[in-house]
């Protein structure tokens, strides 16, 4: 009975004494304060980050670390010994080396060669230029220049352009006082044209001292010897040949003339002077005299040059 009764009347501590007690877990292992702890790390980091990238302070110690790899490298034989350039004609070395601002001895791997290139193309007479650091001491500039064609005067200025009718920006060109003078606004866009013509007869164009261009359509041509020579819009090469032709075979140039007209394709108008006064002879040929011109194939062949270029880093030659 007692046995019972002790069943039925036990005490809360014994029954609490037998269950199972629950462990608590640590706060900061709780998902929500891991994940503010994260954000939080993540903001300060972010923050200095940002403070040490607007100081300037990562800036300033990459360029630090660039410039001591370079001048680690220049020690051990990575510095400018030779420049070689090709292509120069008209470029001056003294232009040429300011324009790439490197000497001898300076740290290649600190030329930058775009840069130098945009320097170097802004200069009067060079279209392109390819520059190349060979490592570990060479620097290598292949040039493609300007050549001059033709003097455009405009009212009482002259200006040089080249064999694509465009400026080259000198300040001085009585240098080349021995070209052909072209007149005209759209004479510089067409004189490649007239000179191909004129190249077909090298003797006869040895003495076209200027060009004027005539209604943007054709060509007047003026002679050192102040002949006229009026070439037709259409074909004017044939014309010209027909004027060698004539020349050659009548010696017609050495005459007292004051214009040759050649427009039209079946007469040549002659204009000379006959003591003191005009007089107009007009020459007739078959309609088959004049033979349709052929223009020359451009030879497909570069100019032969020096495989290494020419040395500008210590003497000009």
């Amino acid at each position: 009975m007692r046995r019972l009764m002790a069943f039925f009347f036990k005490s809360d501590k014994d029954t609490k004494r037998g269950l199972r007690r629950r462990r608590v877990k640590p706060i900061w292992r709780r998902p929500i304060v891991a994940a503010s702890l994260i954000l939080a790390l993540f903001g300060s980091a972010s923050t200095a980050g940002w403070w040490l990238w607007q100081s300037g302070w990562v800036q300033e110690t990459t360029e630090r670390a660039k410039w001591m790899v370079i001048a680690g490298a220049a020690k051990t034989g990575f510095s400018v010994r030779e420049i070689f350039v090709e292509g120069r004609f008209e470029t001056s070395r003294k232009s040429l080396l300011k324009a790439l601002r490197l000497e001898r001895g300076a740290p290649i791997l600190a030329f930058d060669p775009k840069a130098a290139r945009d320097r170097v193309v802004a200069l009067p007479w060079v279209r392109n230029a390819v520059i190349e650091r060979q490592l570990p001491d060479v620097v290598h500039l292949q040039l493609s220049e300007r050549r001059p064609m033709a003097l455009w005067q405009r009212v009482r200025k002259f200006s040089l352009i080249d064999t694509n009718g465009e400026l080259i920006p000198l300040k001085d060109v009585s240098k080349y006082s021995n070209l052909i003078v072209i007149v005209g606004r759209d004479a510089p866009s067409h004189a490649a044209q007239l000179f191909e013509v004129l190249a077909t007869e090298p003797k006869l164009a040895g003495k076209v001292k200027a060009a004027v261009r005539v209604g943007g359509r054709r060509w007047n041509l003026h002679l050192n010897n102040k002949i006229e020579i009026r070439l037709p819009e259409d074909d004017p090469g044939a014309a010209w040949s027909q004027l060698a032709e004539l020349d050659k075979n009548h010696d017609l140039l050495s005459k007292d003339l004051i214009t040759v007209d050649l427009r039209l394709a079946d007469r040549v108008v002659i204009r000379e002077n006959q003591k003191g006064a005009k007089k107009e002879e007009i020459l007739k040929f078959p309609p088959t005299s004049r033979k349709p011109s052929i223009r020359p194939k451009k030879p497909n062949k570069r100019p032969q040059r020096h495989p290494g270029g020419t040395l500008i880093s210590e003497r000009d030659t």
